[in-house]
């Protein structure tokens, strides 16, 4: 078997087959992923013990003859803000270096009653605030690609861990497109679904209004059937929607003529060359499918960033006042009174990336600036959401970059905090409208790095989204 290429598909013939089975492939899984992981760090630590039990559970049903589920044996890797019970989430932070969850997530709980087998969990920028992988407290994740690079943020390292063979299929979490990014960075798709359609709950909250749990896969196929296992309304978290979870791969039949696409003006005017014209290929693929291109507006666009900045951080202040060393985070030993260890027990745990933000979002939500700024902001994130409800009026799709050029060295924008917000320029507009949006690979640069093109649809219309994904992976492959 070759694990770096395997798909869920492949994974559950071969175990019916009975080429394999669930623990000879967890364990060949495991060793691999061990030994390469050195070279990227997309893993901070492996699972072993749980990975083979779920592993020889799936192998139990098949011996019964029951059906072993639809992520039968295949590897994931979890991105360390989900939660795991009795296996460390750290959220990539000194303050819960230690810290071991009572219960599991959500998705997690789903993920492994479908079958799947819990490889490890991965590297992420603190709490997950980062483009780059760059901010988390125990070390960067290098891109597979081109080890000098970074594969994006804040779920670099799933995304790299796919990308790398390491794991089938990932989950990752996304805020303003912390999959999509680093799916486009690493070449491999990413999906943020409609706000709502996956449980929040054990996923450690950055931005609540914002946060998704999404999967990341090496094909369009793997990241919906992935998707569709963790889908659904969960009792435990009040935002989850009612809406039915279709079988996504029905309506995965290569066939996209007369649907309508949107190309938005607005995101195509600061492009590098390079990523516009694999961008621009992209859309004439689509043309040739038989779609329908056309021109539209976003005009609200322009003003994305500072609305995503404002709400981002002011709902990220409010999350992570509960980390302060009294509960289950780490303590600072440094501390004579009550108010000395709150302030040292945060100055000394968090990075300086989650400082600048609960800084930020402390200061939008004081008095006196609550209107000026957060009110505000509430206001505009409203008008991008009619613009894109006035959009799907219209088409039937979005065709949009996901980042403004591939992914950057190393080192190279962590000391400018603006030109590392700007990389999520394109996919911050799809989180603020709580749309489903993903990034599926369009081509690689002249250098040889990824560039992904997004995908945008209208409120929980991931039928249409993964269509046409789908479609475009069978013509590029062609």
């Amino acid at each position: 078997m070759d694990i770096r290429s395997l798909s869920i598909g492949q994974v559950r013939d071969g175990l019916l087959a009975r080429r394999f089975s669930a623990v000879e492939l967890a364990q060949e899984a495991l060793r691999f992923a061990e030994a390469q992981n050195p070279s990227t760090g997309a893993y901070l630590r492996f699972s072993p013990d749980r990975g083979l039990s779920a592993a020889a559970r799936v192998d139990q049903k098949i011996a019964r003859g029951d059906d072993p589920g639809p992520l039968a044996g295949v590897p994931v890797a979890v991105k360390d803000v989900i939660l795991t019970k009795g296996l460390r989430t750290t959220c990539g932070s000194k303050l819960l270096a230690e810290y071991v969850p009572p219960y599991d997530a959500t998705a997690i709980i789903r993920l492994e009653e479908a079958g799947g087998v819990i490889l490890g969990k991965t590297n992420c920028d603190e709490f997950a605030m980062g483009s780059s992988n760059e901010n988390s407290a125990f070390g960067p994740v290098r891109n597979p690609l081109a080890p000098d690079r970074v594969p994006g943020g804040s779920s670099g390292g799933s995304a790299a861990a796919v990308a790398q063979g390491t794991a089938a299929v990932a989950l990752g979490s996304d805020t303003g497109g912390s999959i999509r990014q680093p799916a486009s960075f690493c070449g491999v798709v990413g999906v943020t679904p409609t706000y709502g359609r996956v449980s929040r709950y054990g996923l450690a909250a950055f931005a609540s209004s914002l946060d998704h749990i999404g999967p990341l896969a090496r094909t369009v196929r793997d990241a919906a059937v992935l998707l569709q296992a963790i889908a659904g309304r969960d009792p435990m978290d009040a935002t989850s929607a009612e809406a039915p979870v279709p079988d996504y791969t029905q309506s995965m039949d290569g066939n996209v003529k007369g649907l309508k696409l949107g190309l938005p003006r607005e995101y195509l005017k600061e492009l590098t060359s390079e990523t516009g014209d694999l961008i621009a290929a992209g859309v004439a693929t689509l043309g040739k499918l038989g779609c329908e291109v056309r021109e539209i507006s976003l005009p609200a666009t322009d003003y994305a960033i500072g609305c995503y900045y404002i709400i981002a951080t002011a709902e990220a202040s409010s999350n992570l006042a509960r980390y302060d060393g009294v509960r289950y985070t780490s303590r600072s030993e440094a501390s004579a009174t009550l108010s000395d260890m709150y302030r040292n027990t945060r100055g000394e745990g968090f990075g300086a990336e989650c400082k600048r933000r609960i800084m930020l979002g402390t200061y939008v939500l004081s008095a006196g600036y609550y209107d000026a700024y957060y009110l505000k902001a509430q206001k505009v994130r409203a008008l991008i959401a009619r613009d894109f409800a006035r959009a799907f009026s219209e088409v039937d799709a979005i065709v949009a970059p996901v980042s403004p050029f591939p992914a950057f060295k190393l080192g190279e924008k962590i000391d400018d905090p603006l030109a590392m917000y700007l990389s999520d320029i394109y996919t911050i507009t799809g989180s603020l409208a709580g749309i489903p949006c993903m990034s599926v690979p369009c081509g690689k640069t002249a250098e040889g790095l990824p560039v992904g093109m997004q995908i945008l649809a209208k409120h929980f219309d991931e039928p249409t989204m993964f269509r046409l994904a789908d479609a475009f992976e069978r013509a590029r492959a062609n």
